[in-house]
């Protein structure tokens, strides 16, 4: 039991670290150069050699090619220039939040004119919008209304906003969800 879990373990191990130098057990690979200018196809052996001599590391660039490809350069700064790749795509993403707008159902045109402009504004940052109308005692007798309200709302969004989920009653709220458009 103990041998299988330390097998594992060995190919997880294995399978983190970078193909670099003496880890490369393809028997034939294309060399790539530090500028970019092929060297050939040789044996992993010559290009490991070749890429001591430079001082250098031999990195395993693509092993679905046949044969694969590996490019003589310095792995430190391979490994920096790729994570500052990974920071820049993750500092570009724009992750879609849910923002949401409250009112009840005896709302005044004002009032609902300044929730419709929130809500735009969200969309229009990429976010989601949640729609809220909140009942107190005894207005849920009037949740018509308040689908009503919601239904005129989703309509006047229409242009920067679709529909996510029709208005629906959860307890003490009527909800609906808008997405902005694509």
């Amino acid at each position: 039991m103990t041998v299988q879990v330390a097998v594992a373990l060995t190919k997880k191990t294995q399978q983190e670290q970078p193909m670099i130098n003496e880890r490369i057990h393809f028997p034939r690979v294309r060399v790539v150069d530090t500028d970019g200018s092929q060297l050939g196809i040789m044996s992993s052996q010559e290009a490991i050699a070749i890429a001591r001599e430079k001082e250098l590391d031999l990195v395993l660039v693509s092993d679905k090619a046949d044969p694969p490809v590996c490019k003589i350069i310095d792995y430190g700064k391979f490994r920096f220039e790729q994570e500052k790749k990974a920071r820049e795509a993750r500092k570009k993403q724009h992750t879609s939040d849910v923002k949401e707008v409250k009112m009840r159902y005896k709302i005044e045109e004002h009032d609902y004119n300044v929730c419709i402009n929130r809500a735009e504004r969200f969309l229009k940052a990429g976010d989601k919008v949640k729609a809220t109308v909140t009942f107190r005692g005894r207005e849920i007798q009037h949740s018509h209304l308040a689908e009503e309200l919601l239904n005129r709302m989703a309509n006047d969004l229409q242009a920067v906003a679709e529909v996510q989920q029709a208005p629906k009653q959860e307890g003490r709220n009527m909800i609906m969800f808008l997405a902005p458009k694509r």
